[in-house]
């Protein structure tokens, strides 16, 4: 697809290798919320190792707009055949549609593949170009006759710029930590102290059963990470989906790539009892910006309240120890709070072609927003930590 507009030209791009590297991340790079998952290298590796491809139900689709030889806005889409690895979930409107005769797959999707990591998604030197780009992903869904598109956890202007052609807009919560302001905590010890007396006393419980049972942690960061140090922590990765009777979304070679391609953006935990490894936790990093984000976990055996240990309690204190200022802890999950993890709201738009199914998607959205700010309210109303003195 080719169309042009004030000498802008958008196309379609159905490999992620098509876009250029410098210049797609130089445009992530001006955005309101960059984040490391939006890099083209995360974006291609996904593609290349055959972990996001049309065989397991994501074909790209990415648009670019260019004016002459400079790229302007850009963005990652994909064909879906089915709705796992969004965390935004529309199952039942899925099946609103199979009951009335309809498909409702492909649909068209702009998000992270399995990547439920907030930030921008409609990559662009500004506001005409994400415009445009939005025209571009409206008209994509509209020629191929899709049944909708969905614009999944992006940044505020991603949104505005959805809103401005009309699509409707949803809400959800996460819990990110952050680090206390204008100065940091000064150490995990000085967090703990923050929080109110039961829940300090459950995560040093929690702390001490861990302990109790011989078990130590290693910290490998970036380069320190070895071949068989991702070994080991895919095939723990693995024994999670395993647990739950699924298959792992990500490849081993994904991981591979990402030692190569984007090696100073991993944290790797690693939970050793004697000299045997038992457990592995994967955090992404964002060194620039001084970010964290929870991924991926798995234990060889079960053990009491390393799951919390190896997923929370170490990632923050090594967020505390090196000044980092938040820490994502993932999808779901309000336990998070009682950990010091405070709710978010994240935001999703959708456009759906059929007028009846969109007015009774806007009816639906409409309650669940208003269920959804309750919900927060109620959340903040049970805050983890001590009252400001």
């Amino acid at each position: 697809m080719k169309n042009s507009s004030a000498d802008y030209v958008i196309r379609v791009h159905p490999e992620p290798s098509e876009l250029p590297l410098p210049a797609w991340n130089a445009l992530l790079a001006q955005q309101q919320l960059p984040s490391p998952f939006m890099r083209l290298e995360y974006l291609q590796a996904l593609h290349d190792s055959g972990s996001a491809v049309s065989e397991t139900g994501w074909q790209p689709q990415f648009l670019s707009v260019s004016r002459g030889d400079e790229l302007v806005a850009a963005c990652p889409a994909y064909l879906k055949s089915h709705s796992y690895g969004e965390y935004v979930f529309d199952w039942a409107w899925a099946g609103a549609y199979r009951r009335h005769g309809l498909a409702y797959y492909p649909k068209l999707l702009v998000a992270v593949p399995f990547t439920p990591v907030p930030g921008s998604r409609l990559l662009a030197r500004d506001a005409e170009a994400r415009g445009l780009l939005m025209q571009g992903l409206q008209a994509l869904a509209q020629r191929q006759g899709l049944s909708s598109a969905h614009l999944l956890f992006g940044d505020e202007a991603d949104h505005l710029a959805a809103d401005a052609q009309h699509w409707l807009q949803r809400s959800g919560v996460q819990f990110h930590w952050q680090n206390r302001q204008p100065q940091g905590f000064e150490s995990f010890d000085a967090f703990l102290a923050a929080l109110q007396r039961e829940k300090r006393k459950k995560i040093q419980q929690e702390q001490r059963r861990v302990r109790e049972a011989g078990i130590r942690f290693e910290v490998l960061e970036g380069a320190h990470i070895s071949a068989a140090d991702w070994d080991f922590f895919y095939h723990c990765y693995q024994l999670t989906y395993r647990a739950h009777h699924s298959t792992p979304y990500l490849s081993r070679d994904f991981f591979r790539l990402m030692a190569e391609r984007m090696t100073a953006n991993w944290l790797l935990f690693i939970a050793i009892r004697g000299e045997q490894r038992v457990a592995a936790s994967l955090i992404a990093m964002d060194p620039e910006r001084r970010l964290a984000f929870g991924r991926y976990w798995g234990a060889t055996e079960p053990i009491s309240c390393l799951h919390f240990d190896a997923c929370y309690y170490q990632p923050l204190a090594w967020c505390i120890d090196h000044h980092y200022l938040r820490f994502e802890g993932g999808a779901q999950g309000e336990h998070k709070m009682a950990r010091g993890l405070l709710p978010v709201s994240t935001h999703s738009s959708h456009w759906l072609a059929h007028p009846d199914f969109s007015q009774a998607v806007a009816d639906f959205l409409a309650q669940e927003g208003q269920a959804m700010r309750g919900y927060v309210n109620e959340l903040e109303e049970h805050q983890p930590f001590k009252p400001a003195s």
